[in-house]
């Protein structure tokens, strides 16, 4: 399949007219797969509505189909149209955060979306990205648009349109290119269907910044505690992952250091993960700052970056220095934490 890619520049007026967004939107339209970028990552873009569309979603990604999709749309009649019986936090909520990254989990109604979207599930994760392109491109098609990230299943999720495209070509009808996007984590997965709103994964939205809105909220035990199974389906499957085995260190630089060594004296080359506080204090045959950790937020824009630059580096095992869980910082070490396949060494 020849992979059509276009660049667009995200602070341009009136997108949704622009030729390389109706040619992206007549694509969908014709249950076509589209990526393009949102404020989190990229996302795979699809008809929430057509069962053939969405089939090419699991098809392109080697995704499982018990996994479920997000929605995205452009406008609350949207919203309206998929979900019922929305309760006022879900409706605080919206006010707060949309467009944004947090995704509402919501009751849905009979056959609004595809079965293959919620995995049979009653219920239909829906969100409204803020980035302008994905919206011109939703508003642009007239379709909700289901669309996970737009990488190869298991892979760190991309966070530029080149990310898409080593991933992707040949598998999808096209790649919106807007640049790099902006909060380099997926969007919070917020389970809005019963009494007390539950985390079924962290992401742009913090959970002390969704509490300011609606009070108590819970977290899933399964993101909290290795073994428990996750509500979300999609959570129980490993994601994020380098080639090279990737192992979390909760402890000192000189204990890093060692480890690195040790792994070196076996023949291999050993990659570090670190911060620009961190960066010029080892020795390792690749040493990659992801952000600064006065500034959780830095990262988590680069996180997914730096994995796909140890996969162009080939090294042989990496090491990653462990972050504090609390704000954004509980998403990044989530990702981490399933990019290593619970790969944790304690000093």
């Amino acid at each position: 399949m020849e992979t059509k890619q276009w660049v667009v520049d995200k602070n341009q007026h009136n997108l949704e007219s622009y030729p390389q967004i109706k040619e992206a939107a007549n694509l969908l339209q014709a249950d076509e797969v589209v990526a393009f970028p949102t404020e989190t990552v990229y996302g795979l873009g699809a008809n929430a509505l057509s069962d053939e569309a969405v089939a090419k979603i699991y098809e392109a990604k080697g995704r499982p189909s018990d996994n479920p999709l997000i929605v995205h749309i452009s406008t609350i009649g949207q919203l309206q149209q998929i979900a019922q019986d929305i309760p006022e936090q879900a409706k605080s909520l919206i006010k707060k955060f949309w467009p944004g990254p947090l995704t509402l989990v919501l009751k849905r109604k009979e056959n609004a979306v595809s079965k293959k979207v919620t995995a049979g599930l009653e219920t239909v994760a829906i969100r409204m990205p803020s980035h302008p392109v994905a919206l011109a491109l939703i508003t642009a098609s007239g379709l909700p648009l289901a669309a996970p990230s737009a990488n190869l299943s298991g892979k760190p999720s991309p966070t530029l349109a080149k990310h898409v495209a080593d991933d992707l070509t040949g598998k999808i009808a096209g790649i919106l290119d807007g640049g790099a996007t902006g909060v380099g984590l997926e969007s919070t997965v917020l389970d809005c269907s019963g009494d007390i709103p539950v985390i079924l994964r962290p992401g742009g939205v913090t959970k002390e910044q969704l509490e300011e809105v609606c009070g108590v909220v819970e977290v899933d035990r399964a993101i909290l505690e290795e073994g428990q199974a996750p509500k979300s389906p999609g959570m129980k499957y490993k994601h994020y992952a380098p080639t090279a085995p990737l192992s979390i260190v909760n402890g000192s630089m000189e204990f890093i250091q060692t480890l690195v060594k040790e792994k070196q004296h076996e023949g291999l080359k050993v990659g570090i993960l670190t911060t620009t506080e961190g960066e010029n204090k080892y020795e390792a045959d690749q040493i990659i700052a992801c952000g600064s950790r006065e500034d959780l937020e830095s990262v988590a824009n680069r996180l997914y970056d730096v994995l796909r630059l140890f996969d162009e580096s080939g090294v042989d095992v990496i090491f990653s220095e462990s972050f504090p869980s609390e704000g954004i910082g509980q998403a990044i070490m989530n990702r981490l934490t399933k990019a290593a396949g619970h790969r944790i060494i304690t000093e």
